[in-house]
């Protein structure tokens, strides 16, 4: 009988480990939207993940471009408004690697 208990704890964990396995697979890139709105200075694009404002970027004077990400004192300077975009989204915990 302990050999049928050792059998049926062995295959639990076993699902356990394949469920958890799916669960990490299933997992997809956030979807996130850039919109613009009208600034004193230019336009100000704000970094979107579905209602939630992730950051805001725009144009400095020296055609630089200026992340803001919310949660974060950090205001870079970037050479493109790409790469303004994902520092605020890797700054939010929002990046996912592409393995493909």
């Amino acid at each position: 009988m302990i050999v049928q208990e050792e059998f049926d704890n062995q295959t639990s964990a076993q699902l356990g480990f394949e469920e958890y396995i799916e669960q990490l697979t299933d997992q997809v890139a956030p979807e996130i939207e850039i919109d613009s709105v009208p600034d004193d200075l230019g336009e100000l694009y704000r970094v979107w993940n579905s209602y939630h404002l992730l950051g805001t970027f725009y144009q400095n004077v020296e055609g630089k471009w200026v992340a803001q990400p919310c949660n974060s004192d950090d205001r870079p300077c970037c050479d493109t408004p790409e790469l303004a975009q994902l520092f605020i989204i890797a700054v939010n915990g929002l990046l996912v690697a592409d393995v493909a």
